[in-house]
C-alpha cells in the first residue's frame, strides 16, 4: 500500500481552492505525461506525506506547485472520492477540497516531481464566468458551478460529499 494512503486503499488527498481578491480560482493545466494533447485543468494538491495533516499537506502542496505560500487556509469545502488514469496507472483517491485565498497572484513551482515536471504545462487564473464557459476538461467536473455556489452563499456549514468521479 503506497505511504498516502489510508487503511481502505484510497490515496489521501488535500487539494486547495485558491481564490485571489477578485475571487478568481487558481486552476494548474496537466496533461498526460506523453501526450500533451491529452489535457484537463485541476485545482493544486496532492497526496499527504509520512504522517502530516492534511492541512499540512495542502500548504505543502501549493508552496510546491505554485510557490505561494502567503494564504489564509479556510475550511474543507467538499470531499470527492474519483478514480482515474494517470501516467500508466490508476488512481483511486479521498480528496479534501480547502477554501484558500492569496494576495499574491504569480506563480512559480518550486518543488514538482519528475511526474509533475512532465505532466503540469502552467497555471492561470479564472474567473467564475470563465470556467463556466470553458469547453476544457476541469476537475471536479461540477467545479464552475460548485464556485458559484461558494462565492454566492460562503462556505458550506459542512464539507459537502462530491458525487464520485470514475474515468
Amino acid at each position: 500500500m503506497p505511504a498516502d494512503a489510508a487503511p481502505d486503499g484510497l490515496r489521501r488527498v488535500s487539494r486547495v481552492v485558491l481564490l485571489d481578491p477578485a475571487d478568481r480560482i487558481l486552476l494548474l493545466h496537466g496533461h498526460e505525461p506523453d501526450d500533451p494533447a491529452d489535457d484537463w485543468w485541476f485545482t493544486p494538491g496532492g497526496g499527504l506525506e509520512g504522517d502530516e495533516t492534511r492541512e499540512q499537506a495542502a500548504l505543502r502542496e501549493l508552496a510546491e506547485e505554485t510557490g505561494i505560500t502567503e494564504v489564509e487556509l479556510g475550511p474543507v469545502l467538499w470531499r470527492r472520492r474519483c478514480s482515474f488514469p494517470f501516467a500508466g496507472r490508476r488512481w483511486d483517491q479521498d480528496e479534501w477540497y480547502y477554501l484558500a485565498r492569496t494576495t499574491r497572484t504569480e506563480t512559480a513551482p518550486q518543488a514538482l516531481t519528475d511526474l509533475e515536471r512532465r505532466s503540469v504545462s502552467g497555471a492561470r487564473w479564472w474567473t467564475c464566468p470563465e470556467l463556466t464557459r470553458a469547453h476544457e476538461t476541469v476537475y471536479p467536473t461540477r467545479l464552475a458551478g460548485l464556485l458559484r455556489t461558494l462565492l454566492d452563499e460562503g462556505p458550506p456549514a459542512r464539507p459537502v460529499t462530491l458525487d464520485t468521479e470514475i474515468v
